[in-house]
């Protein structure tokens, strides 16, 4: 299947985390979304996000590689790759936006951002 997909990430403490080419990041304890898309293996590209072996290659990598961070729930959708950032639009509108992270390939402010819920994801996504 290819789409997109919403991975719902706790920070469980205060943390900073140096992000590739992006250097240095502070995240504050809460919750974050961060928006992607496989254009082949939707499964595959959740999983390799899941899992905590892995080399980085992805802004999202370096944050999941931290002990205090981890992925609670997953949302997915049947798309192609131009609704990643129609739905990182909508997260800007219920978030705060990690500048710069995860876009480095489209026009978008982020495709992370700070949430208090996430809920509305539930409207237009399925839940794994």
């Amino acid at each position: 299947m290819k789409g997109v997909y919403v991975l719902v990430i706790s920070v469980d403490e205060d943390v900073e985390v140096d992000v590739g080419a992006l250097g240095s990041i502070s995240f504050e304890k809460g919750l974050y979304a961060y928006v992607g898309s496989a254009q082949n293996s939707l499964e595959k590209r959740i999983e390799w996000h899941l899992g905590r072996v892995k080399r980085k290659f992805w802004h999202i990598d370096y944050l999941l590689d931290n002990e205090v961070v981890r992925v609670v729930k997953v949302f997915y959708k049947e798309a192609d790759k131009t609704e990643e950032c129609r739905i990182a639009e909508k997260l800007s509108e219920n978030g705060v936006a990690v500048e710069g992270f995860g876009c480095s390939d489209c026009g978008c402010v982020s495709h992370l951002f700070r949430v208090d819920d996430y809920g509305f994801l539930r409207s237009f996504m399925f839940e794994m």
